[in-house]
């Protein structure tokens, strides 16, 4: 593997698993006020105990970067860039205890609609989606490509969970934070109607 194919293997390890991490604490948030250590646990478990080996294990198909030429890279290193501040940003507006659940897994906190999140509901999903778009242009791999698009079909439903849940923790205030902010870009691609 190359360097290239190391930075892309590392973005993909810590990305690739946290809609699976979202899926097993969204939906049953309830069940796990009260077990907050188990939760990260059982998500953490489940999440990178699958994620972390499907990388290693299929790391020989996945990374193929002398396939990719050099605009790719440097398309994928501006989106792992944007990502990575991204992150940073969420970080700083949240804190790290509400970017790992804190809140779902206590039903507390207030609802968040400034910074990022008055532009997009979604911010570090936006951003961890570049992530991903990033590494797949930086791997030049098929298989890439196509596990990507099942990571965002999951990314997707972690999202429609966890608006969810944050309809029955904010009801009417999340709601129409819902109807006055997109969910991933700024920008509404078709109107509300749809």
């Amino acid at each position: 593997m190359t360097w290239v194919d190391w930075i892309a293997a590392v973005v993909l390890g810590v990305e690739w698993p946290i809609p699976l991490f979202w899926l097993v604490v969204h939906p049953l948030a309830g069940f796990w006020r009260g077990r907050m250590r188990l939760a990260y646990w059982v998500a953490g478990l489940a999440a990178w105990g699958a994620g972390l080996p499907l990388v290693f294990f299929l790391s020989e198909w996945l990374f193929v970067a002398e396939q990719a030429t050099t605009g790719q890279r440097v398309a994928g290193f501006l989106l792992l860039a944007f990502d990575a501040g991204v992150l940073l940003r969420v970080e700083q507006e949240l804190g790290v205890h509400r970017l790992v659940g804190q809140a779902e897994l206590t039903g507390s906190g207030e609802l968040h609609t400034h910074g990022l999140y008055a532009r997009v509901r979604h911010p570090r999903y936006t951003a961890m989606m570049a992530g991903v778009l990033g590494a797949c242009l930086m791997a030049g791999s098929l298989l890439m490509w196509v596990l990507s698009m099942a990571w965002w079909f999951l990314a997707l439903l972690a999202t429609m969970f966890e608006e969810r849940e944050l309809r029955m923790r904010f009801g009417i205030a999340y709601a129409e934070y819902s109807r006055r902010v997109p969910r991933f870009l700024p920008f509404r691609v078709w109107s509300q109607e749809h």
